[in-house]
């Protein structure tokens, strides 16, 4: 997911690592049922929480979730209630039931699994630009979220485009003519505007057929889209501009040195910002250019 960060932020790296130290991840409590926080992005222990490579940041955020199954919430509950009937005559009310469950709650968390998911972000200091792997749009809420209380004066918006992502892949799939320095793939979902909200989905399926220039035509828009930018980058479009399923072709790897465990992460985080950097504005000029705001 891509956002423009506000012009009027600017800070060094040592600013931004001495603002995220105060929110290192720390391990889910006994009785907590969520833990978040900034990791080392390297994974070496005790390292920096911000790492430069030519130019470009990057950060990592860990989420820790703990969680008592609800049906071995329900059943203790069930037989706490039981218990009270039993030996007092009577039938909790719904307050007391909410109570006695948020105590069983809190009885049964330290015994809960935890299950951990990270998400990587890349600031582009220079372009002012904010891209977050996370797989949800609330999921990107949370980090951003979290980075705009972490370090001071950053402000960040979703970027807008003067076409809309729907509206271009639909011209795209109708004339057979995608933007500069892309093509269409072979996957594709189509959704009813209208009370039926019908769904066409295309895999593995060539998208320059009558079939499919018909559902447009009948009124189903696009809602993801897969492209190949510059015969380098595999992708999947979606009408709300997330970027989904990004695949590095292996022309872009051509002449990469083989090195050592830094020299592999730092390789890897140059390649990725710098097919990225090129990309982004590709893909806005394919969709009218961005909306400035003043």
């Amino acid at each position: 997911m891509v956002y423009r960060i506000g012009s009027g932020w600017s800070a060094t790296l040592t600013q931004v690592e001495q603002s995220l130290d105060a929110s290192r991840f720390v391990e889910c409590g006994a009785t907590q049922e969520k833990a978040i926080g900034w990791i080392e992005p390297r994974g070496v222990a005790h390292g920096p929480l911000v790492e430069s490579v030519g130019g470009q940041w990057l950060l990592k955020l860990m989420m820790e979730f703990k969680a008592v199954p609800g049906s071995v919430l329900k059943r203790k509950l069930d037989e706490r209630l039981a218990q009270i009937e039993l030996a007092e005559g009577r039938k909790p009310g719904k307050r007391e039931k909410t109570e006695i469950k948020d105590e069983l709650k809190l009885q049964l968390l330290p015994m809960a699994f935890t299950k951990q998911g990270a998400v990587q972000v890349w600031i582009d200091p220079v372009a002012l630009l904010l891209v977050l792997d996370a797989g949800s749009q609330g999921k990107a809420d949370e980090v951003v979220s979290l980075l705009v209380e972490c370090l001071p004066g950053l402000t960040v918006m979703p970027i807008n485009t003067n076409i809309s992502p729907a509206t271009a892949m639909a011209e795209w799939l109708t004339s057979q003519e995608p933007p500069q320095g892309f093509s269409v793939d072979r996957e594709c979902e189509l959704k009813a505007a209208d009370e039926s909200r019908s769904v066409v989905r295309y895999s593995r399926h060539p998208l320059d057929t009558e079939e499919v220039r018909q559902h447009v035509v009948g009124g189903k828009l696009p809602t993801k889209l897969a492209l190949t930018w510059d015969n380098r980058v595999s992708l999947v479009l979606t009408d709300t501009l997330q970027i989904k399923k990004l695949t590095f072709l292996e022309v872009v790897f051509e002449g990469a040195a083989a090195g050592g465990k830094d020299d592999g992460f730092d390789a890897d985080v140059a390649i990725a910002t710098g097919e990225l950097q090129r990309l982004i504005p590709d893909l806005l000029e394919a969709l009218g250019g961005e909306v400035v705001t003043v």
